[in-house]
């Protein structure tokens, strides 16, 4: 069942919702409500997980790994439509309507840097331009032997990145006085378990989300996160809760550059394809805050 969850993610196809608020009212109270209301046209959700944008993004299609620039305009995620092959789409606010194209299909899986600037693609990358994105180019030939899955950076430029290969190792590789760091393995409280992938970094490092099989989870693979110490040091894998977490697969978190909402998959795979059940769901980043509290 791993391995298709991962043949399910090697499938690199995107799509980009451009997003605008919902049609303001006249009075000032009633603008900035419906502004705090309305993320990509959509209603936030509070402390339970709901989908995202159901019918819109979330279908009955597979959908999976939501990434969202930091300008929140654009919000990438792969669709794999049930016996279809897979096709990446273009999805525009047009009179009120999300309206639904064909785009390239990208390398790798998304993520955008914290300046709005590149496009990190595992082991490749696009840089944004006045007139789109450049034709893709490799990190360099320090991250060759590795074949990654998943590529996010902080804000000074630090990545952490996880292994196709060798599923149960996250690496972060620093940049000092411009060079790029030999990549190094994080700890145990991270490097544990059956398997260990898709990290995501929180633009100052404050902390660590990603997915992990462990016998002390719900079931399949849980969603975990670290907290940064005031030592430097990362503290211990905590298990993001019943809320999060599911007796099915729930991975791929990830954060809006606001700090409000959370993204992650739920992946039910069943004995076929055409069984199998994969949707975003999103939540108010609130639950990482109460679980620093603790």
């Amino acid at each position: 069942m791993r391995i298709s969850i991962f043949m399910i993610s090697m499938i690199a196809i995107g799509a980009i919702v451009h997003g605008c608020n919902t049609k303001k009212q006249s009075s000032k109270d009633s603008e900035a409500l419906i502004e705090e209301e309305s993320f990509l046209g959509q209603k936030p959700p509070r402390l339970i997980p709901e989908l995202f944008a159901p019918d819109l993004v979330s279908t009955n299609h597979l959908e999976i790994e939501a990434a969202i620039a930091p300008t929140m305009e654009e919000f990438y995620f792969i669709r794999q439509k049930k016996g279809e092959a897979p096709k990446s789409h273009l999805l525009t606010f047009e009179n009120g309507k999300l309206q639904d194209v064909e785009v390239e299909r990208p390398s790798g899986e998304v993520f955008i840097s914290t300046d709005n600037r590149i496009m990190y693609l595992g082991n490749a990358y696009k840089e944004r331009t006045d007139f789109g994105w450049t034709e893709e180019k490799s990190i360099g030939a320090l991250f060759d032997k590795y074949s990654i899955m998943r590529l996010t950076a902080s804000s000074d430029d630090t990545y952490y990145f996880d292994e196709r290969d060798t599923i149960g190792t996250i690496r972060y590789s620093k940049m000092v006085d411009g060079q790029r760091e030999i990549p190094r393995k994080l700890g145990e409280q991270i490097n544990s378990g059956e398997f260990t992938s898709h990290p995501f970094i929180a633009p100052d490092e404050s902390y660590l989300i990603w997915d992990s099989e462990r016998d002390s989870g719900f079931g399949g693979s849980d969603l975990y996160i670290s907290f940064r110490q005031d030592d430097g040091s990362w503290g211990p894998a905590i298990n993001m809760g019943k809320e999060i977490n599911t007796e099915i697969d729930d991975t791929y978190g990830s954060v809006t550059s606001d700090g409000k909402y959370f993204f992650f998959n739920r992946v039910d795979l069943g004995e076929s394809f055409e069984e199998s059940e994969a949707n975003i769901f999103w939540v108010d980043a609130q639950v990482i805050k109460r679980l620093r509290n603790k």
